[in-house]
């Protein structure tokens, strides 16, 4: 088995949708709709994990200097700033045959290190109650009840800050 974890294009929409709709609820999933202008905005904030030729895991966000995640952002790819201090997570997605392998954590590694590179202030997400543990594993830190609504679900904010240098 082959795996590679790279940056998306717009070729990957359909196999992005495809793996959003195994792994999120219909309210909380993004459409294809959504996806191809977050793709043509900015592709280099999806990274994806192949294997062999199918998708199983990816995470994606936009960067922003707005320090905390709102829904709009989820709806305006316009919003993003190539130079912003915080890297967005939207999503991390794994299919349910692949999960409990790591390939989640390989990828929000991933995304750190870049946004480290790229000289961000740090990453920000929202997530349900039952997954602040995990996030807390890769460093972020829970600033408590998100102003999210989407999806009718309650949202808590986390966010992993870079040690100034």
């Amino acid at each position: 088995m082959r795996r590679v974890i790279r940056t998306a294009t717009i070729d990957d929409l359909s196999d992005i949708a495809e793996v959003e709709a195994l792994c999120f609820p219909a309210a909380e999933a993004a459409s294809s709709e959504d996806f191809k202008k977050r793709l043509l905005v900015y592709p280099e904030h999806f990274v994806l994990l192949y294997e062999d030729d199918r998708l199983v895991s990816f995470v994606d966000g936009m960067v922003t200097d707005a320090p905390d995640l709102e829904d709009i952002m989820y709806e305006d790819a316009s919003l993003h700033d190539p130079e912003g201090k915080w890297q967005m997570i939207f999503g991390v997605n794994t299919i349910p045959s692949c999960r409990k392998k790591g390939y989640a954590g390989m990828l929000i590694h991933k995304l750190i290190d870049m946004a480290r590179e790229q000289g961000r202030e740090g990453l920000v997400l929202t997530c349900k109650e039952e997954l602040i543990s995990y996030y807390s594993k890769f460093g972020f830190v829970n600033e408590g009840l998100s102003s999210s609504f989407h999806g009718g679900v309650i949202w808590y904010q986390m966010r992993l800050t870079f040690d100034k240098k």
